[in-house]
């Protein structure tokens, strides 16, 4: 079992957008239950499927497995709960890590999310100065509740 370590927080300043190569990221659920998560991603020319389990603390099981690019896109067109996430993301890296930096678009524009994966829940690690407040433990910031409850009607 794969497990993911994952912290995430608002972005309080544009210094990330001159960072990193935006990408987009067209992702569905086909199952968005807090027990367990099942999604399909697209980012770029390859796909994924990744279940998760649910979170205790900031950790969670986590498996990922490649899918062909045509199911994908039919799963996002035709299986998935609606509407899907769109979002452009960065990859950037500070101070041994690489930070995540979504750009959500569709009904969650203007929501802008940074995350880390850490090797373990205690791992201390430096925030670049576009940092800000810590949404971790706010289920409303969970990709899997934006579709149903998008930032657009916060």
């Amino acid at each position: 079992m794969g497990v993911e370590i994952e912290r995430k927080f608002l972005v309080q300043n544009e210094g990330w957008r001159a960072q990193g190569e935006p990408v987009l990221l067209r992702q569905g659920y086909l199952s968005s239950h807090p027990e367990r998560v099942v999604r399909v991603r697209i980012e770029g020319g390859a796909a994924v499927m990744t279940i998760k389990s649910k979170a205790v603390g900031v950790s969670r099981g986590e498996w990922e497995y490649p899918l062909p690019l045509a199911d994908a896109a039919e799963f996002l067109d035709r299986l998935c709960e609606q509407p899907i996430i769109e979002k452009y993301r960065r990859r950037i890296p500070y101070a041994g890590f690489v930070w995540e930096v979504d750009e959500f678009l569709g009904a969650n524009a203007g929501l802008v999310m940074a995350e880390i994966e850490l090797p373990s829940e205690e791992q201390a690690f430096d925030k670049p100065d576009w940092v800000g407040e810590e949404v971790t433990q706010d289920v409303r910031y969970l990709n899997s509740n934006l579709i149903g409850k998008p930032y657009s009607s916060w």
